[in-house]
């Protein structure tokens, strides 16, 4: 079933791209445009909307379960800090990498754009100002509200609470155990019929994205999106040795494993709609789901490496256009903004662009700038969304062979026929 979803999705993104084309020389009516694109946009928001729907309480039951099958709080205060440890040193580097290679390769120098009005503004929501509101917002008032709002890290600051106390409850707590275990199993088998859809979403978002852009945007922007996707190359290479230097050569098939997550994540422009397959890949590469299920949802607040990345990238991309110079004590201070201020912004849309609008502002750079990113943030947030996969996979994996229970893996063809028993995703 694995390979199968891979050949189907390739073969979305593949007809979507000619499709798109096709439709982008041909519709020359505005209203038919707009109705095109907007039954195609319908199909990717169904979709996206079932991944919604499944995430908030596929993160609850796996987290704790993860927890509770951990054993003890010192297993759990012990996994945590090597977590936290792996994603911190991982933002740094990530929003490192960005900033050295946008000041080596300068692809917003030399002009050839048409630049708008330095006080236009993008259109995008910042968030509030206040630091302090900000981190206040990270913890959850109702978990009903986090919930409903997917606000992931609410989520997961609940979860945590929730499965320690269950661990501190202990045999009392055995009925709840056994209901959030069946709880994971369900959830995963809702997840199996979500992405048998999974091609067509893939198909309809491609198609939509050029039909409206064409592939000549590429052409325009073809410095910036190679920089770019180079910098991906080369952020993929340090993942992987880094990987390697841990868990050896097992390193080089892990990607074999989380090709289709990566792949969905990346035609969909949305790490959301992966964390149910990588989470599988990672119990088929041999991570035992106590700590995929504890390391994944931490992730996705504490380790975009993909979107770090771009942050750095895009925020002196947009200074360089507009030729703003900025010392390297100014960048690394924008460094360091932008890594506190993009934790737990995973659940917001496009969010590497609101953190960028919100940080690029106190350091002079016009909003302005960000209007020509729109144009080819799609194309951007698919790479950057589909790196994010891979660290968050690699991140499981390193924290697996640190505490010594990384498992044989299973051949990655192969994919069971239903959701895994309780018995082996929590064992």
């Amino acid at each position: 079933m694995a390979k199968r979803l891979t050949f189907y999705i390739m073969i979305g993104l593949v007809l979507g791209i000619l499709l798109g084309a096709v439709l982008h020389a041909q519709l020359t009516d505005p209203a038919a445009l707009e109705t095109v694109t907007k039954t195609l946009g319908l199909v990717t928001d169904i979709f996206l909307r079932l991944i919604k729907m499944i995430i908030a309480p596929l993160i609850f039951a796996t987290l704790v379960s993860g927890i509770v099958h951990m054993g003890d709080t010192a297993a759990l205060g012990r996994v945590g800090l090597k977590t936290m440890t792996w994603f911190i040193g991982a933002t740094v580097v990530s929003l490192t990498l960005g900033m050295v290679l946008v000041n080596i390769l300068q692809p917003g120098a030399g002009g050839g754009f048409t630049l708008p009005p330095a006080d236009a503004t993008a259109g995008i929501a910042k968030p509030a100002g206040d630091i302090y509101k900000t981190i206040a917002e990270m913890f959850p008032k109702s978990v009903i509200e986090g919930m409903a709002n997917n606000t992931i890290l609410q989520i997961v600051i609940f979860s945590l609470f929730f499965g320690v106390a269950m661990t501190a409850v202990g045999e009392k707590a055995a009925p709840i155990t056994k209901g959030v275990d069946a709880l994971v199993d369900v959830m995963l088998q809702v997840t199996d019929y979500v992405m048998r859809v999974s091609p067509f979403a893939v198909f309809a978002a491609m198609t939509k994205v050029i039909t409206i852009n064409g592939l000549g945007v590429l052409l325009t922007f073809a410095k910036f999106i190679g920089s770019f996707y180079f910098g991906l190359l080369i952020l993929w290479i340090v993942l992987g040795l880094a990987a390697f230097a841990v868990i050896g050569l097992r390193a080089g098939t892990l990607i074999r494993y989380i090709r289709e997550p990566v792949l969905l994540a990346f035609s969909t422009a949305s790490s959301e709609a992966a964390y149910p397959r990588t989470l599988e890949a990672l119990d088929r590469f041999g991570v035992p789901p106590k700590i995929a299920s504890f390391v994944l949802p931490l992730g996705y607040s504490f380790n975009l490496d993909g979107s770090m990345m771009y942050m750095t990238f895009a925020s002196l991309f947009i200074a360089q256009l507009y030729g703003i110079e900025l010392g390297m004590g100014e960048q690394m201070a924008m460094l360091f903004t932008l890594m506190i201020t993009s934790k737990g912004m995973a659940a917001v849309p496009r969010a590497s662009l609101v953190v960028i609008s919100a940080v690029m502002a106190d350091f002079n750079i016009p909003e302005a700038g960000l209007v020509l990113i729109l144009a080819v943030d799609q194309f951007l947030d698919m790479g950057r969304s589909g790196t994010n996969v891979v660290g968050n996979a690699v991140a499981a994996a390193v924290i697996a062979k640190w505490e010594g229970e990384l498992d044989p893996p299973e051949p990655p063809e192969i994919e069971p026929p239903h959701a895994p028993s309780s018995g082996h995703l929590l064992g």
